[in-house]
């Protein structure tokens, strides 16, 4: 039998106090990670995948985002249960080493560093994408070379600078997406003048084949279009570490996700499909968030939504940059990793474990431009379902520390789990139906991405079960020696 893991206190930086790992510094302010936690839950995707989730469930895409938006608010309490009981960089990895067992930790931080590694070259792209358009002098992969390298330097100069860069690139997608849903209300309710008023209204919700016009199936067939749009809500938990208050960062986030996704996710789809038929042709040609804005007779919309576009995208790639890299510094802080990627400069910035995410980053972009439909397919469709795994694994990592904390610390239970272990379970079998279901998903490659998914996942376990019984058996014989 086992013995039962045990909290770690948090240690101290070079700096002073500055967060739970030795040699990372706080240099994250409180604004800085208020901005980080709004704005890590509106991602690209939600710009400009809502389209083809309008398409396939009409009105009732709602009722996708509805779902899929509870079980993240669930998986983030869980998480913020345990980040607020014992803040890390490593965050979810961390605590599913000291649940589950070091291959946990192991597999779930380096599929975590491989999503985002493939993330930083989608990223990375579409952005290079409309900067070509505006100024086609420079070519796409020059594009996508000036971005990489201006976010590289801005998260090598400091974790201060990141923040920076966050907090005014994720505060322009709030700002337009919070005067989108202003507007786009309005006009709905026929206040703001100039609007087409007999497409406008909430009559779009129920005409043109009823509120579910593909049927209640196609809800579920909405839930896998719209799930991977949520991935970076867990960025606040890994970010809080080098934060001067660990403990509150994580609680002030996990308790302000549920009023985010309500307004910024809810809020605007609504306006976008109450704004428009769900089978207007322009939310096909245009975008769903460009033919809203055009039904509305703002000029330039296109351009105004591939600005927002943009900062969505470089706020993305910062945001990935940072996560990857703090994911391998944790993995290195555990022995899990090159013990370089846990070194930090005077500045308290893991700089190879950052360099080495970005040349993997470098190595996507370069598979993305030259074998776009071989090499990086795989890579996009073996990464998709990270998401899912690292929301299983907080599930089941919280079910097993509820009890140690409880146990040990039961002081540091700030944030508790609603209806434990009820609920847990629940998201837990939620999760694994939505798995169960893309096997089921031909149209959308959601087998295919279930499939190479697992198959990665497979041989990562095999490789930290391996490694696991290489550190037994040698602190075995060490104890014998």
């Amino acid at each position: 039998m086992t013995s039962q893991p045990t909290l770690t206190k948090p240690e101290e930086g070079p700096a002073g106090p500055s967060g739970p790992d030795t040699g990372l510094q706080a240099g994250l302010k409180n604004r800085h990670l208020s901005m980080i936690a709004i704005g890590g839950v509106i991602g690209a995707g939600l710009f400009v995948g809502s389209s083809s989730g309008i398409a396939t469930a009409g009105p009732g895409i709602l009722l996708s985002y509805a779902l899929v938006g509870t079980l993240v608010v669930l998986v983030m309490r869980m998480l913020g249960e345990m980040s607020a009981a014992n803040p890390t960089s490593g965050s979810f990895s961390a605590h599913a080493d000291r649940a589950l067992g070091p291959w946990a930790g192991f597999s779930i931080g380096w599929l975590y560093w491989f999503f985002w590694v493939v993330v930083l070259a989608v990223e990375a792209t579409a952005g290079a994408k409309i900067l070509e358009g505006w100024i086609p002098a420079v070519p796409q992969w020059g594009w996508a070379l000036i971005v990489m390298v201006v976010l590289t330097a801005t998260n090598l100069a400091s974790v201060g600078s990141y923040g920076e860069f966050e907090f005014w690139f994720a505060g322009i997608k709030v700002v337009a997406i919070a005067a989108f849903i202003v507007v786009g209300g309005l006009a709905v309710f026929g206040v703001l003048p100039g609007v087409d008023s007999d497409r406008a209204g909430l009559g779009n919700l129920t005409e043109h084949g009823g509120f579910l016009p593909h049927g209640a199936g196609a809800v579920l067939t909405g839930v896998l279009l719209v799930v991977f749009s949520f991935m970076g809500s867990e960025i606040p938990t890994l970010a809080a570490g080098e934060s001067e208050d660990p403990q509150r960062a994580v609680t002030k986030a996990t308790n302000s996700i549920i009023w985010r996704i309500a307004v910024f996710y809810l809020g605007s789809i609504f306006v976008v499909v109450t704004l428009l038929p769900w089978d207007s042709q322009s939310i096909v040609d245009q975008g769903s968030y460009v033919a809203a804005l055009d039904s509305l007779g703002i000029p330039n919309a296109g351009e105004i939504m591939n600005f927002i576009v943009l900062t969505s995208v470089l706020s993305c790639l910062n945001s990935g940059l940072y996560t990857a890299s703090r994911m391998a510094f944790s993995l290195g802080r555990r022995g899990d990793a090159p013990k370089a990627f846990a070194r930090t400069t005077r500045r308290g910035v893991p700089q190879a474990a950052i360099l080495s995410s970005v040349v993997f980053g470098f190595v996507a972009v370069f598979f993305n431009y030259k074998f776009p439909d071989t090499v990086f397919l795989f890579l996009l469709n073996s990464s998709g379902a990270v998401a899912l795994f690292v929301w299983l694994a907080i599930c089941f990592s919280q079910l097993r520390l509820r009890k140690i904390i409880q146990a040990e610390a039961p002081e540091k239970l700030v944030v508790r789990m609603w209806l434990y272990p009820y609920l847990t379970w629940a998201a837990a079998a939620v999760i694994v139906f939505v798995l169960g279901y893309m096997l089921t998903d031909t149209e959308h490659d959601g087998r295919s991405t279930v499939l190479l998914s697992l198959l990665v996942a497979a041989l990562v376990v095999v490789v930290a079960l391996v490694k696991q019984r290489i550190t037994a058996t040698r602190t075995a014989g060490v104890a014998k020696g």
